[in-house]
């Protein structure tokens, strides 16, 4: 089991996500919010992979996933966003996170945190 942190300000997308992943076998963090996301991670550790939201009031993905890892660098990370202008997209680049284009179904969802964080699980459990 990998451990995600979902952040996206919608609560039924942030809903969505959080049932999609925990079925598919993912313990799952939800934060609406990148300040309360951060918070999370203070109190309960760094997750295994990221799903993040770009387009969120305050702080957004890209800015959250450059903060996260700060702490880890190497943080697996996918952007859900319907931001496709070419200022976003090559942020979202440059950042280093896979993006899923909204809207998207579970079996996309599920199978690209699954390549994300291939691996993952095998060293959680090894440490």
């Amino acid at each position: 089991m990998v451990q995600v942190l979902v952040v996206d300000d919608e609560l039924d997308i942030r809903d969505l996500l959080e049932c999609w992943l925990h079925a598919d076998g993912h313990e799952v963090l939800a934060a609406d919010s990148a300040e309360t996301a951060l918070a999370a991670v203070g109190r309960e550790g760094l997750p295994q992979a990221v799903v993040l939201d770009v387009d969120m009031p305050g702080i957004d993905g890209v800015e959250l996933l450059a903060r996260l890892r700060e702490r880890a660098p190497g943080l697996p990370a996918l952007f859900v966003t319907v931001l496709w202008d070419a200022r976003n997209r090559d942020r979202m680049r440059d950042a280093g996170g896979v993006v899923l284009p909204k809207p998207f179904r579970r079996t996309q969802l599920c199978t690209a945190v699954r390549q994300l964080t291939a691996g993952t699980a095998v060293a959680r459990s090894e440490q």
